[in-house]
């Protein structure tokens, strides 16, 4: 009798407890959805805010994914130029081949220029060759993108490569930044790419070191790593938003267990070059 009254209370209860427990399992998954989406996201926007200006390109004709391209910097500075007074010291030269040249103030540490990183001076972006660091073969000649040949550690001065000394100085019209800035592409990154499916959720990746392409293209070679997975996405890009800064919409959708979750990220893209 008294298991009998037992069963008949056991299943009482049950009924009260079994939707607040799934609807905190929902919730769980819910928030773990939302998280994961917004780390996916915050990633994404830290990368993009340190691209090369006028770099980053969306690939919007492929059948299954978006592609979100940009060269990535890790550093930026003034070069010595012809035209700041100087009177000693090693001009980045835009009209003779350069060798090496000097930084102007001071860059962070640790070294802020390695071996193998490139040097790229008033980047224009697709289209305006040749400042354009996407291509270094196009016509008219010359390119605004140079590989360093040893680390600088913060001693005058940046050498460069043999087979890269006339880039600059190749240039037609040449096309020295008006603010003898300049800015620094690590050698192992170069090129970065974010894929994410178009509407069959799939993998969202991460693609770099695959090097450069003058025609955006889906990236192959290089390293990848998984972001987030059964993710969709709808991607907008402004290049010129306001002014000099383009504007960059991802709407990213994660699904699992049949619910998904969506969320939205406006970028501001710094492209004064």
């Amino acid at each position: 009798m008294v298991i009998v009254i037992t069963g008949i209370l056991a299943g009482i209860v049950a009924v009260f407890i079994t939707k607040p427990v799934e609807g905190y399992v929902d919730s769980v998954r819910r928030a773990e959805l939302t998280d994961a989406a917004d780390v996916v996201l915050r990633r994404m926007t830290r990368d993009i805010r340190l691209a090369l200006p006028n770099s980053l390109r969306v690939k919007t004709d492929d059948a299954t994914n978006y592609y979100i391209e940009f060269i990535m910097t890790s550093a930026g500075g003034r070069y010595r130029s012809d035209g700041d007074g100087s009177t000693a010291g090693n001009v980045l030269s835009f009209t003779s081949a350069t060798a090496s040249f000097d930084v102007l103030g001071n860059l962070p540490a640790n070294p802020p220029i390695a071996a193998g990183d490139y040097i790229v001076a008033y980047n224009l972006g697709p289209g305006y060759g040749p400042a354009n660091a996407y291509d270094c073969t196009a016509t008219p000649p010359g390119c605004n993108r140079a590989q360093v040949h040893a680390a600088w550690g913060g001693t005058n001065p940046v050498t460069l490569t043999a087979a890269t000394q006339t880039v600059f100085s190749s240039q037609s019209p040449p096309l020295p930044s008006p603010d003898a800035r300049f800015q620094v592409v690590p050698g192992g990154t170069q090129a970065v790419s974010y894929a994410c499916p178009k509407s069959a959720a799939g993998n969202l990746n991460r693609h770099w070191s695959y090097g450069f392409n003058a025609t955006q293209a889906a990236p192959s070679g290089g390293s990848s790593a998984q972001l987030a997975a059964n993710a969709t996405c709808t991607v907008e890009y402004t290049a010129n938003a306001t002014g000099r800064s383009g504007l960059l919409y991802v709407q990213l959708t994660l699904t699992s267990g049949g619910e998904s979750v969506s969320l939205f990220q406006q970028i501001h893209v710094d492209n004064a070059p």
